[in-house]
């Protein structure tokens, strides 16, 4: 008995570079630079979620009035709908920019919340990095 041949539907695709992700991702939204970050969460507009590891946090500092949510957890932190939501999570057109320490892991993380339906979820050009470097308050 042989094997039936794979149909072109049923091949695997082939392997995605992380730059390629990356570039793929970010083309799903508009991301923003660090002082229109800091506008729009000063303004009230914007929801600051800082998702660097612990390590980091203490090293670099804090940035005023951002919730600090590890990124294994952001999903069900902000899913307006999740058991487990922060209290601010009430909508999901909830306007998240969410930031890493240089703007990688960001770009991930709003993808995957544009996926849960937040769809004004977006990251820091730059990440944490470029919040302090454009001298934006730090604690």
């Amino acid at each position: 008995m042989s094997a039936a041949p794979e149909s072109a539907s049923s091949s695997p695709r082939p392997p995605t570079g992380i730059d390629e992700l990356l570039e793929c991702v970010r083309a799903g939204y508009e991301r923003i630079e660090a002082q229109e970050a800091y506008e729009a969460a000063q303004a009230g507009d914007a929801l600051l979620v800082d998702i660097r590891y612990a390590a980091l946090r203490e090293r670099d500092g804090l940035i005023p009035g951002a919730h600090v949510v590890e990124r294994n957890e952001l999903e069900w932190r902000l899913d307006p709908r999740g058991s487990h939501r922060l209290p601010e999570a009430t909508s999901h057109a909830l306007r998240i920019i969410v930031i890493c320490n240089e703007g990688y892991a960001s770009s991930l993380a709003a993808q995957s919340l544009h996926q849960l339906g937040l769809h004004r979820a977006t990251d820091l050009i730059g990440g944490f990095q470029a919040w302090r470097g454009a001298g934006l308050p730090v604690e």
